[in-house]
């Protein structure tokens, strides 16, 4: 499928220990299809990703969360492994940044325990989601459906379950990209502890 993506700015946020695959492929699909891709963490220098309990790669560090802008991008990516979205999740300008691809309309991609910053961020009640299994209670529980499907499309939200899913679950994130913004609430649907955030 080709999608000319020129033009099209996307954030791709991780910190140590996300699954290198799921960063790696995604940003080749994004930049063959004409995206500029910008990974962004909490800190300058480089991220480390792990290919399941094995160490990989270093990443050099495009952008931080305090200088990144959620209007400054179209879409963003939130790649998995266990470490990376359980470090993301409690940090502040990581939450805020998300939820303003929210509330903005943009597309979002999150892949395996990539969910998880979404929970914390607020934007997952009243979605249909899919995930590493082992995320479903934590889903439900955020007021999400979760369903045990390849990938799943919610009004711009795009999930998936594991590296397996990549293929569709990059083809279904350029889809929407080229689509542009979507309508949604002004302001994202919270759990209980979201809603002391605002």
């Amino acid at each position: 499928m080709a999608k000319n993506l020129k033009g099209k700015k996307i954030a791709i946020v991780c910190t140590d220990g996300f699954e290198q695959v799921e960063m790696t492929d995604p940003r080749k699909a994004l930049d063959e299809a004409g995206a500029q891709t910008v990974l962004i963490a909490p800190r300058a220098g480089k991220v480390k990703a792990f290919m399941h309990f094995d160490p990989g790669d270093q990443f050099k560090v495009d952008m931080t969360l305090d200088q990144a802008k959620a209007e400054d991008f179209d879409a963003v990516l939130l790649p998995g492994g266990v470490a990376n979205p359980d470090a993301l999740r409690i940090l502040p300008a990581a939450q805020k940044f998300v939820r303003a691809f929210h509330d903005a309309g943009k597309p979002i991609a999150a892949i395996c325990h990539g969910p998880w910053t979404l929970i914390d961020a607020g934007v997952a009640r009243g979605k249909k989601m899919t995930s590493w299994p082992t995320l479903k209670t934590d889903l439900t529980n955020a007021g999400a459906k979760w369903v045990d499907e390849e990938c799943v499309v919610d009004n711009g939200l795009v999930t998936s379950r594991k590296p397996d899913d990549i293929p569709v679950f990059n083809k279904r994130f350029i889809e929407e990209i080229a689509e542009g913004t979507h309508e949604r609430p002004s302001k994202a649907g919270s759990n209980g502890a979201q809603a002391s955030m605002r």
